[in-house]
């Protein structure tokens, strides 16, 4: 599935199943959230934070599905075609770190 069509999917579902979206800056506080799980997921789970009972059966994946989700929302919202965004920024970033990264002394 391509960026594009992912934005189609979500706006398809808030049509028919979210009745409308959650104005913009609900939708960043959602995402302050979600983004919030997957960090306590990770420092967790693959850093030195003990990882507590309750937290050992969370899905990974289905966090970052959910900020996914709401970064796609607000990408609709907003009338961004992040497909185009994202291609740009990898163009960009492509041209401006391949020689950075692959000099950088920490990396090798």
């Amino acid at each position: 599935m391509d960026i594009k069509n992912a934005q189609l999917d979500v706006d398809n579902w808030i049509k028919n199943h979210g009745v409308r979206y959650f104005n913009e800056l609900t939708n960043m506080a959602q995402l302050t959230e979600e983004v919030g799980e997957v960090a306590r997921i990770i420092a967790r789970r693959y850093g030195e934070q003990s990882e507590k009972e309750s937290d050992k059966n969370k899905d990974l994946g289905e966090e970052l599905a959910d900020v996914m989700f709401v970064v796609l929302c607000l990408a609709n919202q907003t009338d961004i075609d992040l497909q185009e965004a994202f291609d740009k920024k990898l163009d960009l970033k492509t041209k401006r770190d391949h020689d950075r990264h692959h000099n950088n002394e920490k990396l090798k």
